[in-house]
């Protein structure tokens, strides 16, 4: 067989079955495409892309939904959902400075149950005030009386409330401004990392905590920017001084291992965080948003960048709904030249979409396919056959065509299946795949569409022992990027070979045999948008 060339065309169909609208709706079904190489002794295969948007972790269209208003969606997970912004309001994680790490992971609990069995992550944001008094704003819902609703104030019980003046000169006295009140967050936060840090439904943490919605505004941060309410800035009435050093230093040090993201990129500048720009394609903060952010460099490298689209405000006020933003195609090509161009990872707003909309699908599909990573996989080779106790070598090719990396480096997996039930009977991890390395492209032109800094190959090879006695016989060699809670499959290339439960079958290898044949039939793989069973472990 070593000098057997045979190069076998695999015609993927797409499962174009009748499924609900959400999965589907207007789109064709998938082309086919790929093959396989067979010479010397080596198996070579080159998988066709899947041309749609995927849902995975940690990255796309983020959804938003307020306990005790918003009606969460009944779909599974969500319209290509993988991240969940969740508000945690200050009193309900800790209302006295000697309430426990307990309480916060509590309460943690009640809000985040689930997730884990809808393959969705959190990014919490820690906020006191929804709105101010002098913004409209009231102390409680009248229209429900949900616990856990995010309306109102949540000032700890210890910490006492504002009290606000007409004169704009004049200091505002509470809250923010009592002498205890840094203090209080530094504890807080360290709250936090002991609950958070470490725990896997988490997938990035908003800094929040100051400003209405915990958008880091009235009161301000800095003054590095004009007041929001009025043109000259007070000490203790449109900001909070001190406030960016306590808070840096904190989530510094209470966040070894998520990433940190702060709301405005001209703050915190001693600090390496991420971003969530909550107005994204809005004119009104491009100078503020934007074109700061691109003051970062290569900041998107190592910190998520992210946000929503606010689609009710500024500029964007002409329309009524997401799909209405990202349907006029003016407003469409802005949107997808920040998110290629700030290397976005994940934007929310569309928390009240109509994904039965047929318009809209394909623009959701393409948002979803841009933003975040994107990996496509080839040049997938490894031996046709392979003995107990005796080494081989595997390798691949990775180019990420997305706008952003993936930011935790999780394990990748080489697996042998079961030819007939395709249950995994042996695996191994890659001790050198690195999947925060592999990188987007750079310096987006918006006129050619495409980065002109263009994505590297990442070859990704090593020597792994079959170090189980297995049958002699015909397996399937699989690759599989898993979730460390649980170590189940959880991120999907972009490629057509894929089997139920996240693993992607690459062909046919023998242990102790030569297989009959090399491919796995396009038959057996399924359409990666119907796939309901990826989940991932608490514990």
């Amino acid at each position: 067989m070593k000098n057997l060339i045979f190069i076998v065309c695999l015609f993927i169909s797409a499962l174009y079955v009748s499924c609900s609208d959400e999965d589907h709706g207007v789109l064709p079904p998938i082309e086919g495409g790929g093959s396989v190489e067979v010479k010397d002794g080596k198996v070579t295969v080159n998988p066709a892309e899947f041309t749609y948007a995927i849902r995975n972790p940690m990255k796309g269209l983020r959804e938003f939904f307020g306990p005790g208003y918003d009606k969460v969606r009944g779909e599974y997970p969500y319209p290509y959902g993988s991240l969940i912004k969740e508000y945690m309001q200050w009193n309900m994680l800790e209302d006295k400075a000697d309430d426990g790490v307990d309480k916060l992971i509590a309460y943690s609990n009640h809000r985040w149950e689930g997730v884990e069995d809808i393959n969705v992550k959190v990014i919490p944001r820690i906020y006191i005030v929804w709105m101010e008094p002098w913004h409209g704003g009231y102390a409680k819902n009248t229209y429900t009386d949900n616990p856990d609703d995010l309306n109102g104030w949540h000032w700890p019980s210890d910490i006492p409330g504002q009290v606000y003046s007409e004169d704009p000169n004049k200091a505002i006295t509470g809250g923010y401004f009592v002498p205890s009140f840094q203090d209080r967050v530094k504890k807080l936060v360290e709250k936090a990392g002991e609950a958070w840090d470490n725990d896997p439904r988490v997938a990035y943490v908003e800094m929040g905590i100051i400003g209405e919605f915990g958008e880091q505004h009235d009161p301000d941060i800095t003054t590095y920017w004009p007041a929001h309410d009025q043109p000259n800035h007070v000490e203790n009435r449109t900001w909070v001084p001190g406030i960016e050093k306590v808070l840096g230093d904190a989530f510094t040090k209470a966040f070894k291992n998520k990433k940190v993201m702060v709301r405005y990129a001209y703050e915190f500048k001693d600090y390496e965080f991420g971003i969530y720009w909550d107005s994204w394609s809005a004119d009104e903060e491009k100078v503020r948003g934007y074109e700061e952010m691109k003051k970062l460099g290569d900041r998107w490298k190592k910190q998520p960048i992210g946000g929503e689209i606010t689609w009710n405000w500024g500029s964007l006020a002409k329309y009524k709904s997401f799909e209405e933003v990202v349907g006029n195609e003016a407003t469409r090509d802005l949107v997808v030249q920040q998110i290629r161009d700030l290397h976005c990872n994940h934007l929310g707003g569309i928390t009240w979409a109509d994904f039965n909309d047929q318009s809209f699908i394909p623009n959701a599909d393409m948002l979803q396919r841009i933003m975040g990573y994107r990996f496509l996989l080839s040049n997938f080779t490894y031996p046709t056959s392979i003995k107990q106790n005796e080494p081989f070598t595997v390798s691949f090719d990775v180019v990420n065509t997305g706008s952003s990396p993936f930011y935790y480096d999780w394990p990748v997996e080489i697996a042998l299946l079961d030819a007939k039930t395709h249950q995994k009977v042996w695996s191994k991890t890659l001790s050198g795949a690195k999947v925060s390395q592999w990188m987007p492209g750079d310096n987006w032109d918006n006129t050619k569409k495409e980065y002109t800094v263009p994505a590297a190959a990442t070859h990704v090879e090593e020597s792994l022992t079959l170090d189980t006695n297995l049958d002699t016989g015909d397996y399937i060699i699989s690759v599989a990027i898993l979730d460390p809670a649980g170590m189940l499959p959880s991120v999907r290339f972009a490629i057509q070979n894929y089997f139920e439960g996240g693993r992607h079958p690459m062909g046919h290898i023998g242990v102790n045999a030569e297989p009959i044949y090399y491919e796995v039939k396009s038959s057996e793989f399924m359409d990666m948008r119907l796939d309901r069973t990826l989940k991932y472990k608490l514990n």
